[in-house]
């Protein structure tokens, strides 16, 4: 599973990475995204009815599904699917399976990827969901029947033309094969072969597509090299801090590394490490793969959290959880860019301090978007059966996550409005514009 979740399902609320317990009264994200909303509505003067039917997700769908344990017990599980716009097509979005899933949060995230899809001018809607418990508290067979269970239940309301589930926190490609089989069974016979896109970020071998495991990480390095460029910033020889080391910050790492960029502090749920000499980002992800986090690995120096954010480096990636980068991170970090491989990494009251301090934050709605747009890739070779080959869907991936990232650069800049307010600006005209184009129904 995702080397990024492994708290204890107690029944107090599941630490963070940061080995903080999040509170409802600390932090809103759903409220945070929708602030992010208003101010990019303010820059565009986004048509006031537009304005309000994106306040609020389409579809909220929770639901409690029993499931029957190794043991014999039965347990009830809650699951989410929020279905945010599908103005531009489809529903999109992952599946996350922890302890802290809330539906707000389910709703933040929703929203974030109708702003991504339309950012990176894909045909998809945004939508998310997920399930409020601990995948590595629980046996394999228990997770199948488990994501099994949820994917019956949610029935007609995913599908390859309506809505279309994808790893996440705490998922990965098998959990994806169990959903994409337990819907093949829910359909006709005659259907079962062309129904492969109604999830993504599959196993190769079972419809997936070469290149989707290290996307949204590669999309980050994207984002890098063109800030880089656009700053006249030389990587070989940078250094960086990276939070989360599961599928995004890891692969972040090492294709950095291919750069030139060292990675000299790593962190996670377990704790934080540094190597001012660099750590080697293939033998350290090679650790986590097979133990489920750094703790242990023998290449670093244990320090504090507080130490960790106060590391000198030139790059920081966060790459675990929202609301990481308070005031307190904000005030010790010491970096040129900040790349967010997360969703949410920055709440407002840290990103202001950063702006202050002229630090450049490449935000996570532009940052992390190549996991989506490598996914729409996957669907259309579903659509189309076919396989396209690695080096074409990195070149694929890499026109358009540069092209975005300078629209985004472009519209900052001539507004004078910073990138994350650019992003969802842009992300919100093209929805806009659909919708004058449109009309509401009847």
């Amino acid at each position: 599973m995702s080397t990024k979740t492994s708290e204890s399902s107690a029944s107090i609320p599941a630490p963070t990475p940061s080995g903080r317990i999040p509170t409802a009264k600390d932090y809103d994200f759903f409220k945070v995204v929708q602030d992010y909303l208003e101010r990019a509505a303010k820059a565009i003067n986004l048509e006031p009815f537009v304005r309000t039917i994106l306040t609020q997700p389409k579809n909220e769908i929770i639901i409690n599904f029993p499931v029957k344990m190794d043991n014999g017990e039965v347990r009830l599980f809650k699951g989410y699917r929020v279905q945010h716009n599908n103005l531009l097509g489809p529903f999109k979005g992952g599946m996350r399976f922890h302890p802290s899933v809330t539906l707000d949060d389910v709703k933040a995230l929703a929203a974030m990827m109708t702003w991504k899809s339309a950012l990176l001018r894909l045909p998809f809607g945004g939508g998310k969901g997920g399930i409020k418990f601990d995948p590595h508290g629980v046996s394999k067979a228990e997770l199948q029947r488990i994501t099994r269970r949820f994917t019956h239940s949610l029935g007609e309301n995913i599908g390859p033309e309506y809505d279309i589930p994808a790893p996440d926190v705490g998922t990965n490609s098998q959990t994806m094969a169990w959903m994409m089989d337990t819907y093949s069974n829910m359909v006709g016979s005659a259907q079962k072969q062309s129904v492969k896109g109604v999830v993504t970020g599959k196993p190769v071998s079972s419809g997936g597509t070469l290149g989707r495991t290290k996307a949204t990480g590669q999309g980050c390095v994207i984002c890098v090299v063109e800030w880089a460029k656009e700053k006249n910033f030389d990587l070989e020889g940078s250094t960086m801090t990276v939070q989360g080391f599961g599928n995004v910050g890891s692969h972040l790492a090492v294709i950095l590394s291919r750069l030139g960029v060292s990675t000299v502090a790593v962190g996670d749920h377990t704790g934080y490490l540094l190597n001012p000499e660099g750590f080697n980002a293939h033998k350290l992800q090679d650790y986590v793969a097979s133990k489920g986090s750094i703790a242990g690995y023998p290449g670093g120096k244990p320090i504090t959290r507080e130490e960790f954010f106060a590391t000198k480096a030139d790059i920081f990636a966060p790459c675990a959880l929202e609301n990481q980068i308070g005031e307190a991170e904000a005030a010790s970090l010491n970096v040129k860019v900040i790349v967010e491989g997360a969703n949410g990494p920055t709440n407002p009251a840290g990103e202001k301090i950063l702006l202050e301090k002229g630090v450049d934050i490449l935000p996570d709605v532009l940052a992390n978007s190549g996991g989506v747009t490598v996914s729409y890739y996957e669907w259309v070779q579903n659509k189309r059966s076919e396989s396209w080959t690695e080096e074409e869907v990195d070149a694929k991936l890499e026109r358009a996550m540069t092209r975005a990232y300078k629209e985004v650069s472009d519209f900052a800049r001539q507004k004078k409005v910073d990138m994350r307010v650019a992003a969802y600006a842009l992300a919100l005209s093209r929805i806009e514009s659909v919708y004058k184009e449109r009309e509401i129904f009847p």
